[in-house]
């Protein structure tokens, strides 16, 4: 049987899409989302590496290394949205500072992870990934020193990820959506409409059927 060639994943990118850019929109103005969002974030991006990079890495040392940083970046992930949802974050401002420091350690220590394991533990790299890791000890090192960082100054880059995201998945659902017209299309081009018998005696005589009804020849032996 042939496959489709189209799908319904459109809905729900298309659904996606709005949620994204809702929920960017309203992080600009919620700081205990804004909080929520990035432990959150955090704890995915150290959780979801664990396997493969456990499998991948070769060196025993190398493994330890990244399996204490993962575990740290989690427990924080986990204190960021525990404060969220326990704390009042306009009354209680020491929790700004937490964040503010967690999120320098988060930044600067996966560069400074990646960067040993590089120079004294052998470990191969790629260009990109080189100069990912510069940008993230960048990061960390402005996070920590610039006075007005606060929830707004992430809440504002969150909402351009989600300005992004919304735009990619409402462009590929986009695609999807006019894959389905095309094949809804499809069904319903090229096919000839049946005439009623009442309907073709309407039509003009030279576009009427011509229909010729040939007797069977009889093969019966002929008896006199």
């Amino acid at each position: 049987m042939k496959s489709k060639a189209y799908g319904y994943g459109w809905i729900l990118k298309f659904v996606l899409a709005a949620l994204l850019l809702g929920v960017g929109i309203y992080m600009v103005f919620a700081n205990e989302v804004v909080y929520t969002i990035t432990g959150v974030a955090i704890v995915l991006f150290s959780l979801l590496r664990v396997i493969p990079l456990m499998k991948s890495l070769q060196k025993e040392t190398l493994r330890t290394i990244n399996l204490i940083e993962i575990i740290f970046d989690t427990l924080i992930g986990i204190g960021m949205i525990y404060v969220a949802v326990t704390r009042d974050l306009s009354t209680e401002p020491v929790w700004a500072s937490v964040y503010r420091y967690a999120l320098t350690f988060v930044f600067y220590v996966r560069g400074l992870v990646y960067f040993n394991s590089v120079v004294f533990l052998g470990e191969k790299t790629e260009i990109p990934k080189f100069w990912m890791h510069i940008v993230s000890l960048t990061i960390g090192v402005i996070i920590a020193v610039v006075p007005n960082f606060d929830y707004g100054t992430v809440g504002l880059f969150l909402l351009i990820i989600a300005i992004i995201g919304s735009i990619y998945l409402g462009v590929d659902g986009y695609g999807g959506y006019q894959k389905y017209r095309e094949y809804s299309k499809s069904l319903n081009a090229g096919k000839e409409k049946e005439i009623s018998p009442a309907a073709e005696d309407q039509l003009p005589s030279d576009q009427k059927k011509q229909k010729i009804i040939e007797e069977p020849e009889d093969k019966r032996p002929y008896v006199n």
